[in-house]
């Protein structure tokens, strides 16, 4: 069962029939918001305390605090990236947006998770850089919240149904011991307005935010490392470019075809960031500790290697 509203939750548990304009997937990206910001503030604060970042910098005119700048710079990477979101959204669907543009921008779905993380960054990039704050560390220091932010966002899109469920579940592969639910779900009364038969289908957002909770839960344990500047956010990369490769091998999504290839956008970008995250592991990490990372990296390609099977 799907909630595109508050009050379709309402509704259900208590049995009344009002109506609450809040819609739930709305509300989820404010709270990822909200709880990414808290939490990045307490890890800049922490950075400055460590000497990382600067405890204070020019801003408005007047000496400020660095970690005060957060809830400012998570305001411009939430505009910007529900920007890029729906502009990569459109990327990904190129022939459905030429034939009924009006409809593609104003859909109440179809937002790309990749294109607002890239968008917002990029916002959030340029704001650190007019305000003399380095870039680097403030990425590692915000590193933990944007993965959980992330999971948070994505609790949003499976209660509200919002169309990033997954492809048709085989039921003849779900173990025995687990719920049906966890394994195939109709999503029913979803935002996307879409009729799912039985037995439905991979309930993906569900299971991409246990996975970004679970890389959430990584990074804060090994927030403490000794290793280079840029370390812990290349471990972010890693991760969540890893963990997208895999969800995509059971999620619906529109694929490109060049050179004799064909693959999805979100495909394409988790490899990149996989790439990325692994030259900056290599280049950031202490290297009495390199072959613990360089198993640790083998490990995660055999999977990845295996899952493409």
């Amino acid at each position: 069962m799907s909630y595109p509203y508050l009050s379709d939750l309402i509704n259900d548990i208590f049995g009344t029939n009002i109506h609450l304009p809040i819609a739930m997937f709305g509300a989820f990206v404010a709270l990822a918001i909200a709880t990414a910001a808290w939490i990045g503030k307490k890890e800049v604060i922490r950075f400055e305390q460590c000497g990382l970042l600067p405890t204070h910098i020019k801003y408005r005119n007047k000496e400020t605090a660095t970690h005060e700048l957060v809830s400012d710079l998570a305001v411009i990477c939430a505009i910007f990236g529900i920007i890029g979101a729906r502009l990569f959204h459109l990327l990904e669907y190129p022939r459905e947006f030429i034939q009924n543009p009006a409809a593609m921008i104003f859909s109440r779905d179809g937002f790309s998770i990749y294109g607002g993380l890239i968008v917002g960054a990029i916002a959030g990039a340029i704001f650190l850089k007019k305000r003399a704050v380095a870039i680097t560390p403030m990425l590692d220091a915000l590193a933990p919240s944007m993965i959980l932010g992330y999971g948070i966002g994505r609790l949003g899109c499976q209660i509200s149904g919002d169309g990033d469920w997954g492809t048709a579940a085989n039921m003849a592969l779900k173990p025995e011991w687990l719920p049906n639910w966890f394994w195939a779900q109709t999503y029913e009364n979803n935002v996307a307005g879409i009729a799912i038969p039985a037995p439905g289908v991979y309930p993906t957002p569900l299971y991409e935010a246990l996975a970004a909770f679970f890389i959430f839960a990584i990074l804060w344990r090994i927030r403490k490392h000794h290793h280079q500047t840029g370390f812990l956010f290349s471990v972010y990369l890693l991760l969540s470019g890893f963990e997208r490769l895999l969800i995509e091998k059971i999620r619906i999504n529109s694929e490109y075809h060049l050179w004799g290839m064909s693959f999805t956008q979100a495909e394409f970008i988790s490899t990149a960031l996989i790439i990325a995250g692994t030259i900056g592991i290599t280049k950031t990490i202490n290297a009495k500790r390199l072959p613990k990372i360089i198993f640790a990296l083998a490990a995660v390609g055999a999977l990845s290697a295996c899952a493409q099977l």
